[in-house]
């Protein structure tokens, strides 16, 4: 995991209340991290990903997380550095949302 990634982790996503995997194997990809319960991805995305090669391996991953019903929140490496409280509420928002009917 990247520094980032591990940051999203363990000051937040560990100790969500609902299950959140890391580095999950979803069809022939790896996920960042993945809440099965609110069919969520999310995707921590380094300098890599905004090359034209990145960005067509990650429009090819999304396309297959949705066909699985999954919905892909991305967040920049620059997104957890410097908002850390905003990602992690965008997150508790989505994951509420998409659970609300569950619970």
């Amino acid at each position: 995991m990247t520094r980032q990634e591990k940051h999203l982790w363990y000051d937040f996503l560990r100790r969500y209340p609902i299950k959140i995997y890391k580095q999950r194997i979803i069809d022939k990809f790896i996920a960042d991290f993945f809440c099965y319960q609110a069919k969520l991805v999310i995707e921590i995305d380094g300098s890599q990903h905004y090359t034209p090669e990145g960005k067509a391996y990650d429009e090819e991953r999304s396309k297959v997380f949705e066909r699985y019903g999954l919905l892909v929140l991305r967040f920049s490496n620059r997104d957890i550095d410097t908002n850390f409280s905003g990602v992690c509420s965008t997150i508790d928002k989505m994951i509420k949302a998409r659970t609300a009917t569950q619970i």
